[in-house]
């Protein structure tokens, strides 16, 4: 008989791939960045959020409407390796990464979705 819960609890305590990734406009080249601890959730939640009309960013929900889904990709650009430590937060690692990926890329104006900060 399978165990249910144990079943659950192992996935629980599995590391998901987790890293910094981009939605990528394969009609103007302009990119999303952002970073997850479950890349294939958030790919999965993006998705549908633009699916829906609902995603956070106005830009790209525009873009997407406009050019349609098979005008997008969803790229890894970075994977973040896990630690021994299970209870590790990797918060602050992602965030570091993350900025450093927009300090690259420079995703703003025709590049991009993102806005800059003003300092």
């Amino acid at each position: 008989m399978i165990d249910k819960k144990e079943i659950k609890r192992q996935y629980k305590e599995t590391i998901q791939p987790m890293g910094i990734y981009q939605i990528r406009n394969l009609v103007n080249g302009k990119v999303f960045l952002g970073s997850s601890k479950n890349l294939k959730a958030k790919f999965n939640s993006y998705r549908f959020q633009l699916k829906q009309g609902t995603f956070m960013n106005s830009l790209l929900q525009s873009d997407y409407n406009n050019f349609g889904e098979e005008s997008f990709a969803f790229e890894i650009l970075d994977h973040l390796k896990p630690v021994e430590d299970l209870g590790y937060d990797y918060t602050k690692d992602l965030e570091t990464l993350l900025e450093l990926w927009i300090e690259k890329i420079q995703p703003f104006d025709d590049k991009g979705y993102h806005t800059k900060k003003l300092s």
